[in-house]
């Protein structure tokens, strides 16, 4: 009787432990993994190039885990995780004299444009003095050690007084 009592208490605590390893793995394969995200926004002066640029970030608002990092008050975003990315983008654009008004974003990995990544905004003309914000997001696979970067190209006098970029790794 005293040996069953053992086997119980034995079998009794494999099962525990066996239920709480359970446990254990099923919090640890549900635990969302950590997230990866940054925000850069452009503060007054960081842009005063009239016309073709490449965007500069002067402020980095948010900054989640290790996928992604910027220095302040440079155009380049260093990617360190190879990955799916999340890029959102928006430019704001005016032109203060009245004529045409028109400029084109494109996402610049390496330095090198991605075409398909082009957004143009409507021409307008004349009779305004002429503002707009440009804005998309697109789903990249990039790879640790690729920057990445905002171009704008366009053939007006056009100024580029703020923007922002939000970028999340997804996978």
């Amino acid at each position: 009787m005293n040996c069953k009592c053992c086997i119980r208490k034995i079998l009794s605590l494999i099962l525990f432990i066996l239920i709480l390893l359970l446990i254990i793995v099923v919090i640890n394969n549900n635990l969302e993994k950590q997230k990866s995200i940054i925000s850069v926004i452009a503060v007054p002066g960081d842009n005063t190039a009239v016309g073709a640029t490449i965007i500069k970030y002067g402020k980095n608002e948010i900054e989640i885990g290790s996928a992604m990092s910027h220095t302040a008050g440079s155009e380049n975003i260093n990617i360190n995780e190879s990955g799916i990315y999340q890029i959102s983008y928006q430019v704001f654009g005016e032109r203060e004299s009245v004529g045409t008004f028109n400029f084109n974003c494109i996402l610049l990995v390496n330095g090198q444009p991605l075409d398909d990544t082009q957004n143009e905004t409507p021409i307008l003309k004349d009779n305004f003095i002429n503002r707009m914000t440009n804005s998309s997001t697109v789903i990249l696979k990039l790879n640790g050690g690729d920057t990445l970067s905002l171009g704008i190209f366009t053939i007006e006098d056009i100024t580029y007084p703020r923007a922002r970029m939000d970028i999340e790794k997804i996978y």
